[in-house]
């Protein structure tokens, strides 16, 4: 990154990303909550995924979920303005998240104390968790080329309009339990045993009932086969305590995208415990858009 060109990235636990990738893409993590048994835990500290879920399914309250406090954004964005960068601060959706008010009113309140907050600028992905990671990606790319902040915004918003997802949910019981369910409402009822096919645009938006997990996962073969026709593309694939279905999709996008995936990893706990674990999620967007590849 250029000495004159300092722009700090900012964005939250929903983006899935592992410590390594916040590494190489320098990036500061703001941490959403999951309220389990009464208890307010920060997501980023909820290291052992199985017994978390098993302590949701045990829970005779319903495990609900919370933005980031206005406080958490004031800890993390104070050093970076007083390091003189201006800050990009991108996360999750607006539409299913209060992240993005929280992360205004803590600069609105550092620029009403003189610390700078006019230098932060925050953004709604309008998705999350890999979609979220890709914006976040085209973001760094953006900041390491030399662009101004306007020039980030751009390099976001191309990402995200590009973007191409497509999530097998193993049930919509937990969306409905969370109030989750936005367009996908229609399917409530006998449809709780089948294995919905949804898209992430904003809120939720279903795609297709499949009737077995093997006709669902063949869609997203069948979809990331269909995409890698049209030309150099960047994929991920996410799962919510579904390894070995994550790792077949993988290897079968592996094949026929002819590239690593960009990010590979478990979603966050607090999607989880709105989607419910056996989720499996593809997501792409042309190379040529995030700025290179990862």
């Amino acid at each position: 990154m250029s000495p004159d060109n300092r722009i700090a990235l900012v964005t939250d636990t929903t983006a899935s990303l592992t410590p390594e990738d916040r590494e190489r893409l320098e990036v500061s993590v703001v941490s959403l909550y999951v309220i389990l048994n009464g208890e307010e835990r920060r997501e980023s500290e909820i290291t052992d995924y199985g017994s978390f879920y098993k302590a949701v399914l045990e829970s005779p309250q319903l495990t609900t979920t919370s933005q980031p406090s206005i406080g958490d954004f004031m800890a993390v964005y104070e050093p970076l303005l007083a390091e003189g960068d201006e800050i990009v601060s991108l996360h999750i959706s607006g539409a299913i998240s209060g992240t993005c008010e929280a992360a205004r009113q803590a600069a609105g309140q550092l620029e009403a104390e003189g610390k700078g907050g006019e230098r932060i600028t925050v953004i709604d992905s309008r998705t999350t968790a890999g979609g979220l990671a890709f914006c976040t990606l085209a973001a760094a790319n953006a900041i390491a080329a030399g662009k101004s902040v306007d020039g980030v915004a751009e390099q976001i918003e191309s990402t995200r309009n590009g973007l191409d997802t497509l999530i097998m949910v193993d049930t919509l019981e937990y969306l409905r339990k969370g109030g989750r369910i936005g367009g996908a409402q229609a399917w409530i009822g006998g449809a709780l045993k089948i294995k919905p096919l949804i898209e992430l645009e904003e809120t939720v938006r279903p795609v297709e009932k499949v009737r077995t997990r093997s006709r669902a996962m063949q869609r997203l073969k069948d979809r990331a086969s269909e995409i890698a026709a049209s030309g150099e593309t960047t994929w991920t694939t996410q799962h919510i305590q579904a390894p070995e279905l994550a790792g077949e999709l993988a290897a079968h996008c592996r094949e026929v995208f002819q590239c690593e995936g960009a990010f590979l990893d478990e979603m966050s706990t607090v999607l989880g415990c709105h989607a419910g674990p056996g989720l499996v999620a593809l997501g792409t967007v042309a190379t040529d858009r995030i700025g290179s590849k990862f």
